[in-house]
């Protein structure tokens, strides 16, 4: 597979997502929907490698899309002037995305999956609830925070679906790209609310040298076990130009 049937696995799996979550008031007022692509790609990395892939897997994929898709929406909620027309709808779109994913989860029929989702679900939510609880915790617990935001429900998907052995490629490299955001945003003097957070505890040049720290620790990580993988040289390409 090459790096133009990636692409397109990709595009195909995003224009699908948003065809069934597409609603036209939601549209113009909030935009499109968000989809990070990064995390469509590890979503799909299991069936880009080669392994069986059915109706069913790629319906539970979009819903694990749709899903983020509704936490990003709830994310862009402001604290402040709430009760505009847009921020309204913009609450409204993450709780429709919510109902359109409990119907295709609904379709599949898979207990064990909407299990596992719910519980992704909670986790993340629990741990972005710490930005308001930051005291006593240091960068690395800020780094696990990031990590699970970014790729507990992929985790759950591929514990149901037994792609266990893609969960130490997909953690590894989705937390290399969220700190690389995060350090980006700091050097442009617009630090997320985590950095934010990191900050409580450590001065903002300690950041952004245990960012770089990190990054580069992950790096090296990723490195050696894709080096000692079976994935063809497209997917490694791919996969390291997610982290860079």
């Amino acid at each position: 597979m090459d790096a133009t049937t990636i692409g397109q696995a990709v595009g195909q799996l995003k224009t699908y997502i948003l065809d069934n979550i597409r609603h036209n008031t939601l549209l113009k007022y909030t935009g499109t929907p968000l989809l990070n692509e990064k995390q469509l790609f590890f979503l799909l990395l299991p069936k880009l490698n080669g392994e069986v892939w059915t109706e069913e897997t790629t319906t539970s994929a979009m819903t694990v899309g749709i899903v983020h898709a509704s936490l990003a929406e709830h994310d862009k909620i402001h604290e402040t002037d709430a009760t505009s027309k847009e921020q309204q709808l913009t609450v409204l779109s993450g709780d429709y995305y919510s109902g359109r994913y409990y119907q295709l989860l609904a379709q599949t029929g898979n207990i064990e999956l909407i299990r596992r989702l719910s519980e992704a679900i909670v986790d993340r939510c629990e741990h972005e609830i710490t930005v308001y609880e930051r005291e006593g915790r240091n960068f690395q617990d800020w780094v696990v925070v990031l990590t699970v935001i970014e790729t507990a429900l992929i985790e759950r998907f591929f514990y149901v679906y037994q792609f266990d052995e893609y969960l130490e490629v997909m953690q590894e490299a989705l937390t290399v790209a969220r700190l690389n955001r995060e350090l980006h945003a700091l050097l442009a003097g617009k630090p997320s609310i985590y950095v934010s957070c990191m900050q409580f505890s450590l001065e903002k040049q300690a950041v952004e040298k245990e960012l770089q720290q990190e990054i580069s620790k992950r790096k090296q990580t990723l490195n050696a076990t894709l080096e000692a993988s079976t994935y063809s040289e497209a997917l490694k390409e791919a996969i390291v130009d997610i982290v860079s």
